[in-house]
């Protein structure tokens, strides 16, 4: 809340920024080294010997600020006049990289795992025939201190006066002699020592772990969200009500006298479903059809360029990909596929948020359902294409229904709404042992295609069958020259209309509602396939393939190749991890190009969304229009700036 009443920002990554001060607290705690975060630099500093827990908490608060400064100064400054899109993508790109630098940077798992001793006392105490431990209590005092020294802070103080003001009117502020930036960054410092003190003191109870923690925003965001992210007291009052309904629900399922949820219903789903509810509860009581006048902005998203040459590109580029499965070796034959399987996916991200506008983070979720459904088909003796179908149906029904209660929002609280449910379907159905297998996984059986072997394993060399890539060919091919052609049709046309202006397409008899629809379930069913093409490729889908954390990836290499055009998601797809960019990188040796890519992903992100936001793809379109204008009038003379749709 202070970093969005100070800048407007919603910092997906702050639970993240929080996460790497607790780890970097630890260690400092047990080594005296400081662990730095950046790519390049030595891994540690050696600051001082037997550090104290004073000592200790001093550097993490020291830490905090100094993170909270270097973010808000290098990414959030810099967009402040940027779309949504793109503030939200820096965020990701931020909290992906920080995700992926405690991984490589901290042992966090095994018998070297970071040695986290407690801060607060955690003796029992016995309340109102229950029993606590101190540090609950503790916190429970800590949040309401915390609460009232903040909401003095911005009714009584200048500090709270003058960030007020600035974000009511940044000009009227400037004219007064505030200056927005300077009460943006002391927001920022307090914001991140906040975050850095609270994942340190809750990590005996939620513990401490790259996947898990840095997605503690959602419930947090949950409690933010009924005070529309301006009343502390509010939040505070809702965040309590979260945790007590949380451990509410633990209990019931863990006492034998009281358990009453079915075996097939993990209990933390049913936890993680409370934030849910409440963030969808609220987006769809005050969301409306279309927004009001006050919500228009004149941000220009990227340019969503007409797709030409379909034939000739769709030839190809299919030519190009046969003769690498029928010439690769098996290494490189199954990164070409994981790269079309991939590919499907961000299609899908293209058309929900390319052209339309809509900031999904659903879609590996939905691609998650699809391929366990397949599963569970195929082990019923559905023959592999209707099961292809149906599956993909299925996601394509969950899809629609989780758009429903949300076209009444957009932009980054459609973001929100849908990393939630991601977060609920992931750890309520994809964790559901009935479902999935459970952590274990499942397994497809073999796929045959008209009576034909198209299973992707083999032996020895003969690993990671062509038939299979061809399948998954013919597949991607369907669906992107299908994609391509609802962009030059009338159904294209009105997503980017109501990509552009909600209000002035529905004035042209656009049913907005109708089409976001449409949108989200085009989008599903391109995702359902790809998770059922995932489903058959692997030995055992388990899963741990499909945690939120690799669906903010894949939209974030969307928006790194261009989000809004058919090669962008094509691109994106050979960008993919363990793809075959990635493999060729690597060479067939092996190399460290897989292992870092999260964490260069995550840095480029934030370079594309400040500097170029219509992508790779478009910086490459834009770069050959520049050349055939200067070859046409022959002199290199300046070019005609094009007209917005």
């Amino acid at each position: 809340m202070l970093t969005h009443r100070s800048s407007g920002v919603v910092n997906l990554a702050h639970a993240a920024m929080g996460m790497y001060v607790a780890y970097a607290f630890f260690e400092f705690r047990e080594t005296g080294e400081w662990v730095l975060p950046i790519l390049g630099l030595p891994s540690r500093v050696y600051l001082i010997p037997r550090p104290t827990l004073a000592t200790a908490l001093l550097f993490a608060v020291v830490l905090a600020a100094g993170l909270g400064l270097v973010v808000y100064g290098l990414v959030f400054r810099p967009l402040r006049e940027s779309t949504p899109l793109a503030r939200l993508v820096a965020s990701l790109g931020l909290l992906i990289y920080i995700q992926e630098m405690v991984r490589l940077r901290f042992p966090v798992s095994g018998a070297s795992t970071v040695v986290r001793r407690p801060v607060l006392p955690e003796d029992p105490v016995d309340l109102l025939d229950t029993t606590v431990t101190q540090n609950r209590l503790i916190l429970a005092a800590l949040v309401i201190v915390v609460t009232v020294v903040l909401v003095a802070v911005f009714r009584y103080t200048r500090y709270g006066l003058a960030t007020r003001a600035a974000a009511g009117n940044e000009k009227g502020a400037l004219l007064l002699g505030i200056s927005p930036d300077r009460q943006a960054m002391l927001s920022w410092a307090a914001a991140s020592i906040l975050a850095g003190l609270a994942i340190i003191v809750i990590e005996p109870i939620a513990g401490l772990n790259p996947s898990t923690t840095a997605l503690l925003v959602v419930p947090a965001l949950a409690a933010a969200l009924p005070g529309r992210l301006e009343s502390f007291a509010i939040t505070t009052v809702t965040g309590l009500a979260i945790g007590m309904a949380q451990s509410l629900i633990l209990g019931w399922s863990v006492r034998p006298d009281t358990r009453w949820l079915p075996d097939w219903i993990p209990t933390s789903g049913l936890q993680q479903a409370v934030p849910v509810i409440v963030i969808i509860t609220v987006l769809a009581l005050r969301g409306y059809a279309l927004p009001d006048r006050a919500a228009i902005v004149g941000h220009r998203l990227p340019p969503s360029p007409e797709p030409r040459h379909v034939t000739a590109w769709t030839v190809g580029l299919v030519t190009l990909c046969a003769v690498g499965l029928l010439t690769f070796d098996a290494g490189y034959r199954q990164a070409l596929v994981v790269s079309l399987i991939f590919a499907l996916l961000t299609l899908s991200v293209v058309v929900v948020t390319g052209y339309t506008g809509q900031i999904s983070l659903a879609q590996l979720a939905f691609a998650g359902t699809a391929g366990f459904a397949a599963i569970k088909l195929a082990d019923g003796h559905v023959p592999f294409p209707i099961a292809l179908v149906l599956a993909a149906a299925l996601a394509t029904a969950i899809g629609v229904a989780v758009a429903w209660p949300v076209t009444r929002v957009r932009g980054m609280t459609l973001a929100i709404a849908t990393l939630a449910i991601a977060v609920a379907i992931e750890e309520l159905l994809l964790a559901s042992p009935s479902f999935s297998g459970g952590r274990a996984g499942s397994s497809a059986p073999r796929p045959s295609l008209f009576g034909i072997d198209i299973g992707f394993s083999a032996l020895g060399a003969d690993n990671f069958r062509p038939a299979f890539g061809f399948v998954c060919l013919g597949v991607l091919t369907l669906a992107a020259v299908a994609v391509a052609n609802l962009r030059r049709n009338r159904t294209g046309l009105r997503w980017l209309a109501v990509r552009a202006n909600e209000r002035a397409a529905a004035a042209a008899g656009v049913d907005v509602t109708r089409l976001k629809l449409g949108a989200f379930a085009v989008s599903s069913f391109l995702a359902g396939l790809s998770g059922v093409l995932m489903a058959f490729s692997v030995t055992t889908l388990s899963p741990a393939s499909f945690m939120v954390i690799a669906a903010l990836v894949a939209v974030a290499l969307t928006y790194l190749a261009g989000v809004s055009s058919v090669g962008g998601a094509l691109l994106a797809g050979a960008l993919a991890q363990a793809g075959i960019v990635t493999a060729l990188l690597e060479g067939p040796t092996g190399g460290d190009a897989d292992r870092y890519l999260f964490a260069i992903s995550g840095v480029l992100l934030v370079v594309t969304a400040i500097s170029a936001p219509e992508g790779i793809t478009g910086l490459v379109r834009n770069g050959l229009g520049r050349l055939r204008r200067s070859d046409a009038d022959g002199s290199g003379a300046r070019p005609v700036v094009e007209p917005a749709a």
